[in-house]
């Protein structure tokens, strides 16, 4: 049913329960799980995170890139661990593009994404890259919800 799952991961704890899933499924289908991570290079711009010149990106850039190959080599070596095959990739961009973008090059066949539940003004306010997935995504998309808890 599933040959390719992809995870995309912020790194928050709110990805944890969808790593689990994730796992579990692929697990379960024999299915080749994908974990990727975007920087927001829109949001570093617009909040002035990044210089402004070249070299002041590469060097801002850099230890968000570090971060990253961070969060996606653990979820690799969780993979492993449970003999699932696995491919980790770190992007730049819009969060909710790039993960579209690369459901459609890696011709995943389902996306597991996690939530923190936000509703109302707060999810009005900052958005949701989940919620965008879910409205526009070619591929069924599970959610799962970080509960109140924090598990």
């Amino acid at each position: 049913m599933y040959e390719t799952i992809l995870i995309p991961t912020d790194g928050s704890e709110g990805t944890d329960p969808a790593i689990v899933n994730g796992l579990d499924i692929a697990r379960t289908y024999d299915a080749t799980l994908h974990a990727l991570y975007v920087i927001d290079i829109a949001e570093l711009l617009e909040i002035g995170y990044l210089g402004a010149d070249s070299a002041d990106f590469e060097e801002t850039i850099e230890p968000l890139e570090d971060e990253a190959k961070r969060t996606v080599e653990a979820i690799e070596e969780r993979a492993r661990r449970e003999g699932v095959d696995i491919v980790t990739v770190v992007r730049q961009g819009t969060p909710y593009e790039e993960i579209l973008e690369y459901t459609e090059d890696a011709a995943a066949d389902l996306i597991v994404m996690g939530t923190h539940g936000r509703s109302g003004l707060s999810r009005y306010l900052i958005g949701s890259v989940t919620e965008r997935i879910v409205r526009t995504s070619d591929v069924p998309v599970l959610v799962v919800q970080l509960s109140e808890d924090g598990e």
